[in-house]
């Protein structure tokens, strides 16, 4: 599945380590990661194994994803 997510978005993941790989294929890490719960499309907390240190945090025993991509994934495609 390729992703459509618009550039105004895009501009602003400007830490990308993977090169916006995740918009085309479904099976790279950042899809991978889980969205274990959101709160108001904007709080994602992630069930990740390898971290991104350019997005991700930890909170508590969590992980909170602050990818705008990778966000919007989810918040559009529920992925």
């Amino acid at each position: 599945m390729n992703f459509k997510i618009d550039k105004e978005i895009l501009d602003t993941t400007i830490h990308c380590k993977y090169n916006f790989e995740c918009l085309q294929n479904e099976n790279h890490l950042c899809i991978k990661a889980n969205v274990d719960s959101c709160i108001n499309d904007s709080v994602h907390f992630i069930n990740c194994s390898e971290p991104c240190y350019n997005y991700k945090i930890s909170f508590g025993n969590s992980k909170i994803c602050f990818c705008p991509t990778r966000k919007e994934i989810f918040n559009k495609y529920n992925v």
